[in-house]
């Protein structure tokens, strides 16, 4: 898949979740870094975009999960990402 392809899907993903604050969240997120992930990276972007929206919730606050979340660079920007309100 060409680069350009990949980021627009992810993009897509992250803003339609199906709940309003998860929407908002992930897609400030991909926006914010999107562009500084290598291709790897944004392979791991995809797998974080997989989990459900309560557990990637779940990660962002810092509370019990109820999956396993494989750390990497990914998951510890989106751990440590503090979403601010538009």
């Amino acid at each position: 898949m060409h680069i350009k392809d990949l980021k627009n899907k992810i993009m897509y993903r992250a803003n339609y979740r199906g709940t309003k604050e998860m929407d908002k969240l992930l897609g400030a997120f991909t926006k914010k870094y999107i562009d500084q992930l290598i291709n790897e990276e944004l392979i791991l972007l995809c797998d974080l975009l997989n989990c459900d929206d309560e557990n990637l919730y779940k990660l962002n606050q810092g509370l019990e999960l109820t999956i396993e979340i494989k750390s990497n660079k990914v998951t510890e920007l989106f751990k440590n990402y503090n979403y601010v309100g538009e």
